[in-house]
């Protein structure tokens, strides 16, 4: 598995974690434990991704930085066989 592979792989791990987090929370609003879990996992996926889009493309708009060429076009498509 290549590093970028293995970068996206760890981004679904955590991007998992925190949908389970999130609906866990729609029902225990007041649970400060997992409230402390979800900010973290969330702080680690931005710093994920943010490494991903500054090595490879941008995974969404928000993470598109306008320097010398625009990137947001830059990530393969589906039907290019490179996503996983």
């Amino acid at each position: 598995m290549s590093n970028q592979e293995q970068l996206l792989h760890d981004i679904g791990i955590v991007n998992f974690v925190l949908t389970e987090l999130t609906l866990y929370l729609d029902t225990h609003p007041h649970d400060r434990n997992a409230m402390e879990y979800f900010n973290h996992y969330n702080r680690m996926r931005n710093q994920m991704e943010r490494e991903f889009s500054q090595k490879y493309y941008p995974l969404s708009l928000r993470l598109v930085e306008c320097g010398s060429e625009w990137s947001w076009g830059s990530a393969p498509l589906p039907w290019e066989g490179e996503c996983v």
